[in-house]
């Protein structure tokens, strides 16, 4: 159980997302209690509040009469609730609807706590709304995602439940939930956030460090197969280059490569190539910008997002804190550093197959010529590694007005998460295939020469990934690997 005080991890948004129920703390339900209160004095008073009781955005200085305020937030709801496209995975939107709940929690939105209460009742009974992954420029926040959350639990809109997508209010029929009526103000706080891009961005990230860890293992196998001149990982290297990332993969690689036969005796060669010799400065700089990106999304997950905010001493101040800047940017750099770590995985690859390079049968393969071996596998790399660099120009650097003018600079944050998202996606498939080619060229190497550590994962691998004689149909080979790189080799203790 996660309990839900305004403070959450990393690890806690992976856990709700993966399935884990959630809490409110009474704390964060007694900060709710008196946000509201001060919206309920506001409202009492008659002050315009933008939101509350006028119109947003364009429609900020037209006055909303006090019979209408709710109606105005559920009005807010269905028109905002506009997204388009394939809808987003069950786990995103999971994180998205923590990631609102902890926001809301800190007390800053004058929402209710049981319109908190009841979101987080949907979550823990798995009523997880539909959402549509396109719509949203991050900017206020991701509007119409977070709008289709807030469409479900106001009892419309659609939800995966029971395995099936069924319309809102019959799932919560069913587990006896009332749907919420939105009073002031609620209908605007649930949808005016970074959540939705900031849960993307945390998926994306989760995949992308332990892909991280699954590249190093990967070419460290690589590296042994070619024989690789072992002094480009001494102490001396990140003594003299201080960035954490080098320091990093090189000890990692040092624990990868002891006792290793293959690399351990004379040298092959005077130096490496880049693509095996830079291993600890460009694997380095991916860590060190997953780094980055992870302290930016820390930061973002236990943030008030929202527009107005409702302070203690009674003021409700309009302000730009949904503005997904800092979100576009991690996602940026996750997009960049993938990309990096899945160009180089392709050139180690490249080199294992073309037999002057690597000094092993061409493309793998004993009999080459009757067989083309996985020559082919590299051309789906190529294509992979080629699809990433047109993904990665940074969406952050883009804009696009909206709301006549009164949005007129918006972050594209949740263009730049979901870039991120494809583009880790993309490179855990160029780093199976640089794995399955690893583990053709240690068995043509000498298996039983490489180190210990990676000869356990070799014989681990070949449980389930037979060695390949001849050509064969190799879905099956690439659809394991990709599993195991996803799932075993993170895995591995190292």
């Amino acid at each position: 159980m996660v309990e839900i005080s305004g403070h959450i991890s990393l690890e806690d948004v992976i856990r709700v997302s993966g399935g884990e129920k959630a809490e409110l703390t009474p704390e964060a339900r007694d900060r709710m209690r008196k946000s509201r209160a001060i919206v309920d004095e506001i409202i009492r008073k008659g002050e315009p509040i933008y939101g509350i009781n006028t119109g947003v955005g364009r429609l900020a200085e037209v006055r909303i009469e006090d019979e209408s305020l709710a109606k105005l937030q559920v009005n807010i709801v269905r028109s905002h609730a506009v997204g388009v496209g394939e809808p987003f995975p069950r786990e995103v939107v999971r994180a998205m609807m923590l990631l609102r709940v902890n926001t809301l929690a800190l007390g800053y939105s004058g929402v209710r706590p049981m319109v908190v209460e009841r979101l987080i009742e949907m979550l823990n009974r798995d009523i997880i709304p539909v959402v549509p992954s396109r719509g949203s420029v991050g900017a206020s926040g991701d509007l119409a995602p977070l709008a289709h959350i807030a469409l479900a639990l106001i009892g419309e809109g659609e939800v995966y439940y029971r395995g099936q997508i069924v319309p809102s209010y019959y799932a919560m029929k069913v587990e006896g939930i009332e749907p919420v009526k939105l009073a002031a103000k609620e209908g605007l706080a649930l949808i005016n956030g970074t959540q939705a891009s900031t849960a993307v961005s945390i998926i994306a990230y989760e995949r992308a460090m332990r892909l991280f860890r699954s590249a190093l293992v990967t070419a460290a196998m690589t590296f042994e197969a070619v024989n690789g001149v072992p002094e480009q990982f001494i102490d001396e290297i990140y003594r003299i280059r201080s960035h954490a990332g080098i320091k990093e993969v090189i000890k990692t690689f040092q624990r990868l490569i002891a006792g290793s036969e293959l690399t351990g005796g004379p040298k092959a060669r005077v130096q490496d190539a880049y693509s095996i010799r830079c291993i600890p400065q460009v694997h380095g700089a991916v860590y060190d910008g997953l780094q980055f990106a992870s302290s930016l999304l820390e930061v973002e997950i236990n943030s008030v997002t929202d527009n107005p905010i409702v302070l203690p001493d009674g003021r409700i101040v309009s302000n730009g804190n949904f503005h997904g800047q800092h979100v576009a940017l991690a996602a940026d750099t996750i997009s960049t550093v993938m990309t990096t770590l899945g160009s180089i995985s392709e050139r180690r690859t490249f080199r294992l197959l073309d037999s002057d390079l690597s000094g092993l049968p061409a493309f793998l393969v004993e009999k080459s010529g009757l067989n083309s071996g996985l020559m082919m596998l590299q051309v789906t790399q190529a294509a992979l590694v080629s699809e990433n660099k047109s993904l990665a120009h940074p969406a952050s650097v883009d804009s696009i007005p909206t709301s006549a003018d009164q949005e007129d600079y918006v972050s594209m944050s949740m263009t730049a998460a979901l870039k991120a998202y494809q583009i880790v996606d993309n490179t855990e498939k160029v780093i199976a295939i640089e794995f399955l080619s690893a583990l053709q060229a240690l068995d043509l190497r000498g298996a039983d020469r490489t180190s210990p550590i990676l000869k356990k994962i070799h014989s681990m691998a070949r449980e389930e990934i037979p060695y390949i004689e001849h050509d064969r149909n190799y879905q099956q080979d690439i659809q394991k690997a990709i599993k195991f790189v996803r799932e075993t080799l993170p895995e591995i203790e190292v």
